[in-house]
């Protein structure tokens, strides 16, 4: 690990200053000499292994803001503080009420132990786990620009299938972002630029011919909130993961489903895919199939070959499609079911 400086702003503003002032740009939303760090348990492994070398680091838990730590609930929805762990969100009784989607896709995320460090703002925030990114001897245009992919060609089992450039197809690998872009959340920030609120869906970037720049966030930009505005149908929702082994392991497919129902027919379907795809990926061609359907096997088959119908695998990662499409099936029925 290299040396770096280490500094404790005590409020946002301090913190944005010192991010801008350390921080060499282009106007581009990437993040150089000075990074920002909460839970560190991303940033701290990638700073280990030489993936991230930070002149600066600026860690953001003595942030005198309280909205920062918590969640607010109101009639218009939920809002999360940046700085609130993932097991308190999902401990949350409310949250675990409105939002059975959100609880599951943090409960499912982590060991216990990450959950009671990692912050959610952290949490959405998190690099890939590609292991070609991880090793710094291996070409990865994500870690270092126009170098090559060598996940192209090498053992792709666990990459993207959708979203993938020439560039790059490796997965993001979060599950709580797979909730947010499904509920039509927001994320708010402070910036030297002012305040912004972003669509959850315009945070992250698919790779195209620049995947070393993953977010649209600037490089001295904090998200001091996540809001997820009222679904009063939101508890009819449900995370469904499929992985390796059941205790703490990356998705191989997973789905955020939240269903609107009359009856037996769909009058709004809420679809997020993860474990799949190069950033958190709303499925809107499945949800439009289901529009007005009744939900059954076949319409919610129907979904899941559309969701997948762009999907570009490689040689040890075809497999996905097929799981994706029954996770999905699955995960839709599951929902219809649900005793609300």
């Amino acid at each position: 690990m290299r040396p770096f400086v280490y500094e404790q702003p005590t409020d946002i503003s301090a913190a944005v200053a010192l991010a801008s002032n350390f921080t060499t740009r282009d106007d581009q939303p990437t993040r150089a000499n000075a990074q920002f760090i909460a839970g560190g348990t991303n940033l701290a492994d990638y700073m280990k292994l030489g993936v991230a070398e930070p002149n600066r680091l600026l860690d953001l838990n003595r942030l005198e803001e309280q909205k920062l730590r918590q969640i607010r609930v109101t009639e218009d929805g939920i809002r999360f503080g940046a700085l609130v762990r993932m097991g308190e969100a999902a401990d949350h009784r409310e949250v675990k009420e409105r939002y059975p989607v959100i609880a599951e896709s943090l409960r499912l995320a982590a060991s216990g132990q990450i959950r009671n460090m990692a912050s959610l703002a952290g949490n959405v925030l998190q690099r890939t786990r590609c292991e070609y990114f991880r090793e710094t001897s291996w070409a990865c245009n994500k870690r270092m620009p126009g170098s090559g992919c060598a996940a192209m060609d090498g053992f792709n089992r666990q990459h993207a299938v959708l979203g993938g450039s020439n560039a790059c197809i490796a997965t993001y690998h979060g599950d709580f972002a797979q909730a947010l872009i499904a509920l039509d959340a927001v994320v708010l920030t402070e910036g030297s630029r002012g305040a912004r609120k972003i669509p959850f869906a315009k945070l992250h970037r698919q790779p195209g011919d620049t995947p070393h720049i993953e977010t649209d966030l600037a490089a001295d930009e904090i998200i001091t909130a996540i809001e997820v505005p009222a679904l009063p149908w939101g508890r009819r929702s449900l995370y469904l993961k499929i992985r390796d082994r059941e205790s703490y392991a990356f998705a191989l497919a997973s789905a955020a489903v939240a269903l609107d129902l009359d009856g037996e027919a769909v009058r709004e379907a809420r679809i997020a895919l993860g474990g799949v795809a190069t950033v958190p990926w709303r499925a809107s061609a499945a949800e439009h199939i289901l529009q007005g359907k009744k939900l059954d096997d076949a319409s919610a088959g129907a979904a899941a070959d559309a969701a997948f119908a762009e999907a570009q695998p490689r040689q040890h990662n075809a497999f996905k499609i097929e799981l994706g499409k029954r996770t999905l099936v699955r995960a839709l029925l599951e929902t219809r079911d649900m005793k609300v």
